[in-house]
């Protein structure tokens, strides 16, 4: 499938892992594409912009694995020294031993959720319906919205957008190409 896709859709992808991986995230999720939809150049961007979607509100609003100083908070609340167990952990195993969900261990590509393969999926669906021979961006988004996926959802609810409008806006597009 990937061969179909566009240069910019590609970027997306990578993009998206990248989003990923800097949340700090086991896999790709379809809120990761949208986020990396909305900062890839190309058409969704756009298109999100003019819904009220920009990527510095997706950006805050991602979830992230923790292990920030929040955690170590709560753990004090509790009677657990964060520090004290980091050090032991790092005298039994080794240096970064708990440092196993940071960002900068990762190494290779992450997965894709199955949220985010049904995505890419329906991308293809959208681009086979509009008699598109490649996928672009505005597939990707068509996808990412078809899903369904509450993360994304949920994104789209914090930004404030205005969602049936930028299926209207897909339509239309869809309609002029």
């Amino acid at each position: 499938m990937f061969e179909r896709f566009a240069a910019e859709a590609r970027t997306v992808v990578v993009l998206a892992q990248e989003e990923a991986c800097s949340a700090g995230s086991d896999g790709v999720d379809p809120v990761h594409l949208l986020v990396a939809l909305a900062a890839a150049p190309g058409p969704a961007g756009p298109l999100l912009a003019a819904a009220g979607v920009h990527v510095t509100d997706l950006r805050a609003g991602l979830p992230s694995s923790g292990g920030g100083a929040l955690d170590a908070e709560a753990l004090a609340a509790l009677g657990i020294d964060l520090d004290r167990v980091r050090a032991a952990a790092e005298a039994a195993f080794g240096p970064g031993a708990l440092d196993r969900g940071s960002p900068g261990r990762r190494r290779g590509h992450l997965r894709f959720a199955s949220g985010s393969r049904e995505a890419l999926k329906e991308a293809l669906r959208a681009a086979i319906a509009r008699g598109d021979r490649v996928i672009d961006g505005r597939h990707l988004l068509a996808g990412v919205l078809e899903v369904g996926d509450p993360a994304v959802s949920a994104a789209l609810a914090r930004a404030g957008a205005d969602v049936a409008g930028l299926r209207r806006r897909l339509a239309g597009e869809a309609d002029a190409a």
